[in-house]
């Protein structure tokens, strides 16, 4: 059992906003397709660490969870800046649990048990913040992370932090 982690997949497959007008980003997905399956085993787990996918809305990801739900290991994914789909823990389960979206988590004031370790985090934002609205946002993502790690310590594991941002 490995644990990996990749961030920023910026995953289109439901809409109109390819990645192939960037440098370097020609035929990404079948790349991350083929290296993921090269990899990753079934019985590993994958942080996808935000950025996830342009959709606006759950439904508008929906091929991209599709896609992220047919390669190996479990996923368990986080908020980035722009994953607009982002909803509630809640929502986001139910519409897994909905389309059988069976190997994908959502990482939000909670944690994953992996091995020794409890898998924690959440989105972050830039640490020398200097606006009103930059430092409000600062002290909810420590609030936030900091449920998180006590969520892992209740797992028993190691915690061990993700962050989208540094």
């Amino acid at each position: 059992m490995s644990l990996f982690a990749i961030g920023d997949t910026h995953l289109s497959l439901g809409t109109d906003k390819p990645m192939n007008i960037f440098r370097g980003w020609d035929n990404y997905v079948e790349r991350l397709v083929s290296n993921w399956n090269r990899v990753v085993d079934p019985g590993d787990t994958v942080v996808i660490m935000g950025d996830v996918s342009w959709g606006m809305s759950l439904s508008e990801a929906y091929k991209d969870f599709e896609l992220l739900n047919s390669l190996p290991g479990k996923k368990i994914i986080m908020k980035g800046n722009h994953d607009y789909w982002w909803n509630t823990k809640k929502k986001m389960d139910e519409f897994f649990f909905k389309n059988k979206f069976e190997t994908l988590s959502v990482l939000h004031n909670n944690a994953y048990r992996v091995g020794d370790i409890s898998i924690c985090g959440t989105r972050g934002w830039f640490f020398d913040a200097e606006s009103d609205l930059d430092k409000k946002v600062v002290k909810r993502e420590a609030e936030r992370l900091r449920r998180s790690i006590e969520c892992g310590e209740k797992l028993g594991g190691e915690p061990v932090v993700f962050l989208h941002y540094p």
